[in-house]
Protein backbone atom coordinates (compact mmCIF):
# COMPACT_ATOMS: atom_id res chain seq x y z
CA UNK A 1 0.00 0.00 0.00
CA UNK A 2 1.34 3.40 -0.93
CA UNK A 3 0.82 5.99 1.80
CA UNK A 4 0.52 9.68 0.95
CA UNK A 5 3.49 11.71 2.18
CA UNK A 6 2.67 14.13 5.00
CA UNK A 7 3.83 17.67 4.22
CA UNK A 8 5.46 20.32 6.37
CA UNK A 9 2.84 21.98 8.54
CA UNK A 10 1.47 18.70 9.91
CA UNK A 11 2.32 18.49 13.65
CA UNK A 12 3.36 14.80 13.39
CA UNK A 13 6.54 15.99 11.62
CA UNK A 14 7.60 18.17 14.53
CA UNK A 15 6.78 15.76 17.35
CA UNK A 16 9.29 13.16 18.63
CA UNK A 17 8.08 9.70 17.56
CA UNK A 18 7.19 6.83 19.90
CA UNK A 19 9.61 3.87 20.21
CA UNK A 20 8.85 0.68 18.29
CA UNK A 21 8.08 -1.99 20.92
CA UNK A 22 6.34 -4.74 18.93
CA UNK A 23 8.17 -6.53 16.14
CA UNK A 24 5.51 -8.58 14.37
CA UNK A 25 3.83 -9.16 11.02
CA UNK A 26 2.09 -5.80 11.26
CA UNK A 27 5.46 -4.03 11.54
CA UNK A 28 6.86 -6.08 8.64
CA UNK A 29 3.88 -5.01 6.48
CA UNK A 30 4.36 -1.38 7.52
CA UNK A 31 8.06 -1.58 6.51
CA UNK A 32 7.11 -3.05 3.10
CA UNK A 33 4.53 -0.28 2.63
CA UNK A 34 7.11 2.34 3.64
CA UNK A 35 9.58 1.11 0.99
CA UNK A 36 6.79 1.12 -1.60
CA UNK A 37 5.72 4.64 -0.56
CA UNK A 38 9.34 5.89 -0.59
CA UNK A 39 9.99 4.49 -4.09
CA UNK A 40 6.69 5.92 -5.38
CA UNK A 41 7.77 9.36 -4.10
CA UNK A 42 11.29 8.93 -5.59
CA UNK A 43 13.03 9.16 -2.21
CA UNK A 44 16.06 7.37 -0.75
CA UNK A 45 14.76 7.49 2.84
CA UNK A 46 11.42 7.67 4.61
CA UNK A 47 10.54 8.00 8.29
CA UNK A 48 7.20 6.76 9.66
CA UNK A 49 6.12 10.29 10.75
CA UNK A 50 6.30 11.27 7.05
CA UNK A 51 3.32 8.98 6.43
CA UNK A 52 1.54 10.19 9.57
CA UNK A 53 2.66 7.35 11.88
CA UNK A 54 4.45 8.48 15.05
CA UNK A 55 6.85 5.52 15.37
CA UNK A 56 10.66 5.54 15.60
CA UNK A 57 10.95 3.70 12.30
CA UNK A 58 12.69 4.61 9.05
CA UNK A 59 13.63 2.90 5.80
CA UNK A 60 16.59 3.81 3.59
CA UNK A 61 17.79 2.70 0.16
CA UNK A 62 20.44 5.04 -1.22
CA UNK A 63 20.70 2.88 -4.38
CA UNK A 64 16.99 3.46 -5.15
CA UNK A 65 16.16 -0.21 -5.92
CA UNK A 66 19.45 -0.97 -7.73
CA UNK A 67 20.82 -3.17 -4.92
CA UNK A 68 18.22 -5.17 -2.94
CA UNK A 69 20.85 -5.73 -0.21
CA UNK A 70 21.08 -1.97 0.33
CA UNK A 71 17.54 -1.77 1.78
CA UNK A 72 17.85 -0.76 5.43
CA UNK A 73 15.29 -0.79 8.20
CA UNK A 74 16.01 1.38 11.24
CA UNK A 75 13.77 0.88 14.24
CA UNK A 76 14.62 2.97 17.31
CA UNK A 77 17.84 4.31 15.73
CA UNK A 78 20.46 6.23 17.68
CA UNK A 79 23.42 8.06 16.17
CA UNK A 80 26.42 6.81 18.16
CA UNK A 81 29.34 8.35 16.26
CA UNK A 82 29.93 11.06 13.67
CA UNK A 83 33.08 12.37 12.03
CA UNK A 84 34.06 14.82 9.33
CA UNK A 85 31.88 17.26 7.42
CA UNK A 86 30.15 17.37 4.06
CA UNK A 87 27.96 20.05 2.54
CA UNK A 88 25.44 18.99 -0.08
CA UNK A 89 22.10 20.04 -1.47
CA UNK A 90 19.41 18.30 0.58
CA UNK A 91 15.70 17.91 0.10
CA UNK A 92 12.84 16.17 1.86
CA UNK A 93 9.73 14.35 0.65
CA UNK A 94 7.73 16.28 3.27
CA UNK A 95 9.01 19.61 1.93
CA UNK A 96 8.59 19.01 -1.82
CA UNK A 97 10.24 21.27 -4.40
CA UNK A 98 12.62 22.85 -1.88
CA UNK A 99 16.35 22.10 -1.65
CA UNK A 100 19.02 23.75 0.48
CA UNK A 101 22.69 23.30 1.13
CA UNK A 102 23.10 21.44 4.44
CA UNK A 103 26.31 20.58 6.29
CA UNK A 104 26.25 17.20 8.00
CA UNK A 105 28.79 14.61 9.17
CA UNK A 106 30.76 12.77 6.46
CA UNK A 107 30.75 9.47 8.34
CA UNK A 108 28.02 8.29 10.71
CA UNK A 109 27.55 5.18 12.84
CA UNK A 110 24.00 4.28 13.75
CA UNK A 111 22.71 1.70 16.23
CA UNK A 112 19.22 0.42 15.41
CA UNK A 113 16.94 -2.57 15.38
CA UNK A 114 15.94 -4.45 12.26
CA UNK A 115 12.41 -5.53 11.35
CA UNK A 116 12.74 -8.52 13.72
CA UNK A 117 13.95 -6.41 16.65
CA UNK A 118 17.61 -7.50 16.44
CA UNK A 119 20.06 -4.69 17.32
CA UNK A 120 22.85 -3.85 14.87
CA UNK A 121 25.39 -1.13 14.21
CA UNK A 122 26.28 0.24 10.81
CA UNK A 123 28.59 2.96 9.55
CA UNK A 124 27.78 4.94 6.44
CA UNK A 125 29.56 7.65 4.51
CA UNK A 126 28.44 10.40 2.14
CA UNK A 127 24.78 9.95 1.08
CA UNK A 128 24.16 7.07 3.52
CA UNK A 129 25.57 9.15 6.41
CA UNK A 130 23.30 12.03 5.36
CA UNK A 131 20.29 9.68 5.17
CA UNK A 132 21.00 8.28 8.67
CA UNK A 133 21.06 11.81 10.10
CA UNK A 134 18.11 13.10 8.06
CA UNK A 135 15.81 10.17 8.98
CA UNK A 136 16.87 10.16 12.64
CA UNK A 137 16.10 13.89 12.75
CA UNK A 138 12.57 13.10 11.52
CA UNK A 139 12.12 10.63 14.38
CA UNK A 140 13.20 13.35 16.81
CA UNK A 141 10.67 15.81 15.38
CA UNK A 142 13.21 17.82 13.38
CA UNK A 143 13.25 18.73 9.71
CA UNK A 144 16.31 19.49 7.59
CA UNK A 145 15.16 23.12 7.57
CA UNK A 146 16.48 23.38 11.13
CA UNK A 147 20.02 22.98 9.70
CA UNK A 148 19.85 26.00 7.39
CA UNK A 149 20.25 29.66 8.35
CA UNK A 150 17.33 31.41 10.05
CA UNK A 151 17.01 33.68 7.01
CA UNK A 152 16.71 30.78 4.54
CA UNK A 153 14.37 28.91 6.89
CA UNK A 154 12.07 31.96 7.23
CA UNK A 155 12.07 32.38 3.45
CA UNK A 156 11.10 28.72 2.97
CA UNK A 157 8.32 28.96 5.57
CA UNK A 158 6.97 32.15 3.96
CA UNK A 159 6.86 30.48 0.52
CA UNK A 160 5.12 27.43 2.03
CA UNK A 161 2.52 29.62 3.81
CA UNK A 162 1.83 31.32 0.46
CA UNK A 163 1.36 27.90 -1.20
CA UNK A 164 -0.94 26.82 1.67
CA UNK A 165 -3.09 29.96 1.25
CA UNK A 166 -3.32 29.28 -2.48
CA UNK A 167 -4.38 25.69 -1.75
CA UNK A 168 -1.30 24.32 -3.51
CA UNK A 169 0.31 22.65 -0.46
Amino acid sequence: MIYPIVKYGNPVLETPAEPVTVFDGELKKLVEDMFESMYAAHGVGLAAPQIGISKRLAVIDVTFKEDPDAKLVLANPEIIHTEGKQTQSEGCLSVPDFRESVTRAQKVTVRAQDVKGKWYEMTGEDLLARAFLHETDHLNGKLYMSHVSALKRDLMKRKIRKLMKAGEW
